[in-house]
């Protein structure tokens, strides 16, 4: 077996970790179209998982078992302040004063609030970036929410004019 390969098995296992995160900050970000509880388990869920993520990052960046020790008791603390957030955005008088985009896209800020400061608490810089793409991505998400019935008619538009030229071109070459 060649270093090469060695090497290429080590980068992946190293940026596994961030890989993950975007991943499941995607899945959030599609599951906020669907309501339910599972959506409220899902992000609920994703805070421990990030957690344990920026723990396991950050074990490598310090040295002392002193230091391992606050890096765990800070990300503990750390993201248990964020799941109470999280929980209280679920409380039965915050629901019935905000709607459910308001809801998804409040989750997704604090995620990348909590993800971002997480990465500074671990002095983990991929981790602020996860947090950084996180922050991006709720203008994006709003955007969609608010134009999903115009995208689905350019979607629609954009697939009966691919489906005239194929027509016309089939038409055109005699293969019909």
């Amino acid at each position: 077996m060649t270093g090469e390969g060695g090497a290429g098995r080590h980068w992946v296992l190293r940026e596994l970790p961030y890989v993950a995160m975007l991943v499941l900050a995607v899945g959030g970000v599609i599951a906020m179209g669907f309501r339910g509880p599972a959506t409220y388990g899902y992000w609920m869920a994703l805070a421990p998982v990030y957690g344990l993520a920026c723990i396991f990052s950050g074990w490598r960046e310090v040295d002392k078992t002193s230091e391992h020790l606050r890096l765990v008791v800070t990300q503990a603390l750390h993201w248990l302040a964020f799941l109470a957030a999280m929980w209280l955005m679920f409380l039965p008088e915050v629901r019935g004063v905000v709607n459910d985009n308001a809801t998804s896209l409040a989750l997704l800020i604090l995620l990348a609030l909590g993800t971002f400061v997480a990465g500074v608490h671990a002095r983990v810089w991929r981790i602020c970036v996860v947090g950084l793409f996180l922050a991006l991505s709720v203008p994006a998400v709003a955007w969609i929410q608010d134009s999903a019935i115009l995208l689905l008619v350019g979607a629609l538009l954009a697939i009966a004019a691919g489906g005239v030229f194929w027509w016309l071109w089939r038409r055109e070459t005699g293969r019909i």
